[in-house]
């Protein structure tokens, strides 16, 4: 049935073979290394084989790397929802490589204009456990995926936009065969309020139990969405019975019914921002600012190692383990400090990654001792807040595409956690981005920059990036999903392409290593886990577990490109075959 489907989509049957090396979902442990595939003209890489093939035929026909984009999130609401969807949002870089200028468009969703810092405080004060947050309609904030690429459209589309929602709309007529990453997820019950509420309940869980691998899976009221968003516009999404639809499900959820109005919807907009960008030995590291701290945070992080000749260590070492990690502590301790929505905070973000700050935090690593939980600089001086207890869960997704202009997107979208707020409309779920702020709006005395504001974005650890060499010219597009820990798989791929000198498929297979300013964690499965008895004797607190990223990036040369999807996961990289 999955080929039957590919085919009327006008898809091919050789580029198939690139699956077979998808490994079991959420099983870091043992996952095989794939090779990275070499092409020309252009080249997707995505979380889901459906979506890179709709990608690709959205660019055979002349389309542009924006369009693609809109084509494959499309396709992503429908196979992969428990990572990304119409109701949540995104940030998403585009490069124009016909005046070579970097654009970035700000998706993130926006906080209900009737909350306040207190949404998840109890009557005694006291925030609300995550895992009670995250369902229903108060952790709902007005989605902004649709705006952003509506946006984009607007500037970088070459096909009508009807033309992007219609191969993702026939295949949830059809039917697709459900993955076994959905299918595990769903086994597993990472959603606590899924099997709850309905509809979502009745269509992940037929008669009370959780779809099995490989079930065929047809959305027909999504592809009535779909179509009606093509034809109609993103205004369908906003105004009109659908806007009613979502801000019904969310005021009246049976669980923790929500804010969320229809002038939220209405006048909800997605923001073109400058990007941010820092030098990096011979490169131009370039992502997205605020209410991003991922591409400020990755960059910190690679400018206190600049000086720390990383080139010459193995990515395995036990040296280049720790000098990574102490390098994260010092970051993070800084992002839950100062980083949340700059239009709130009104801070000059840029100092956190000024030569002069970042070369004195990175003084602070001791080469031979785990430095334990770091403290935040004061690149304010004077000026402290409270630090944010906002937790951020690993299921969204990233997409890279490059188009045969040479334009590129590098795009992470997301729901939140997986399968959002477990509110779903229309064939399609809510996200539950408002537990992305901190629950708690105070740390004693001093308030959280990332606490819950009327109409605030919530900070996220979403990490776009693009990379350019010392001409100016584009050489490498990626991003992951990941919850918090996307800031380091994404900071440790940018080391191997670039300092290690990997391909970008051999970046993307190495074993992982994090800290988040609370433990080392190592892959398991991985050789990495023979260098924890070294780590302790350093002082580390060493966790053993799987890092299960989605790591998709392409390289581009003068005459090829070279692609890499992570083979933890169950992506795809398509080019021309012919």
């Amino acid at each position: 049935m999955r080929v039957f489907a590919l085919l009327l989509l006008g898809l091919t049957l050789p580029a198939l073979a690139q699956q077979k090396d998808d490994p079991a979902p959420e099983a870091a442990t043992g996952f095989q290394h794939r090779t990275a595939l070499t092409g020309q003209d252009y080249m997707i890489s995505v979380a889901n084989p459906h979506a890179a093939f709709i990608g690709k035929n959205i660019l055979q026909r002349g389309g542009s790397a924006m369009d693609a984009a809109i084509a494959m999130q499309a396709t992503l609401t429908l196979v992969e929802p428990q990572s990304s969807g119409i109701g949540g949002g995104a940030f998403i870089l585009y490069w124009d490589n016909k005046i070579k200028k970097l654009h970035t468009f700000d998706g993130r969703e926006t906080a209900p204009n009737a909350v306040n810092a207190n949404l998840f405080l109890d009557a005694q004060g006291r925030p609300a456990p995550w895992q009670d947050a995250v369902q229903g309609g108060r952790a709902v904030g007005t989605p902004g995926v649709l705006r952003a690429l509506e946006l984009g459209h607007s500037k970088f589309g070459k096909l009508p936009w009807a033309d992007l929602f219609f191969d993702a709309a026939r295949l949830a007529e059809l039917g697709f065969e459900v993955s076994p990453r959905l299918a595990k997820l769903l086994e597993q019950e990472i959603h606590p309020g899924l099997k709850t509420l309905a509809p979502a309940r009745y269509y992940f869980y037929p008669f009370g139990k959780p779809l099995e691998q490989g079930t065929k899976l047809i959305n027909e009221p999504l592809a009535k969405t779909l179509l009606a968003i093509g034809s109609q516009g993103a205004d369908y999404f906003y105004k009109g019975p659908l806007a009613e639809h979502i801000v019904n499900a969310v005021q009246n959820s049976s669980i923790n019914p929500g804010k969320l109005s229809a002038e939220d919807l209405a006048t909800y907009r997605a923001k073109e921002r400058e990007p941010v960008c820092t030098a990096y030995k011979v490169y131009r590291l370039c992502s997205m600012g605020p209410p991003s701290s991922g591409g400020l945070t990755v960059m910190q992080m690679l400018l206190m190692l600049e000086d720390k000749g990383m080139e010459k260590l193995a990515p395995d070492s036990l040296e280049a383990v720790h000098l990574f990690t102490q390098a994260s502590r010092l970051a993070f301790a800084d992002r839950d400090m100062y980083m949340a929505d700059s239009d709130f905070t009104r801070l000059p973000y840029g100092v956190l990654i000024s030569p002069t700050y970042t070369h004195s935090r990175g003084e602070r690593i001791n080469s031979r001792k785990d430095m334990g939980p770091a403290r935040p600089g004061m690149p304010y001086p004077g000026y402290l807040m409270g630090g944010d207890d906002a937790i951020e869960r690993p299921n969204t997704s990233h997409m890279s595409i490059v188009d045969s202009e040479g334009n590129a997107v590098s795009m992470t979208t997301t729901i939140e956690a997986g399968f959002g707020s477990g509110l779903m409309v229309n064939g399609f779920l809510l996200n539950n981005q408002m537990t992305d702020f901190s629950t708690n709006p105070k740390q004693g005395d001093r308030w959280v920059l990332n606490r819950i504001e009327p109409g605030k974005r919530p900070r996220s650890s979403m990490s776009p990036f693009m990379v350019f060499d010392e001409k100016g010219k584009l050489i490498l597009v990626i991003g992951s999903p990941g919850g918090s820990r996307i800031i380091n798989y994404v900071a440790q791929a940018l080391i191997g392409v670039l300092d290690w000198k990997l391909d970008v498929q051999q970046a993307i297979n190495l074993p992982h290593y994090t800290n988040v300013n609370r433990y080392t964690e190592l892959e398991a499965g991985t050789r990495l886990e023979a260098l924890k008895p070294a780590l302790e004797k350093m002082g580390h607190r060493v966790v053993i577990r799987d890092l299960n990223s989605g790591l998709h990036g392409i390289e581009v040369f003068s005459n090829k490109l070279v692609g890499g999807a992570d083979p933890r996961r169950e992506g795809a990289v398509v080019t021309r075959t012919e």
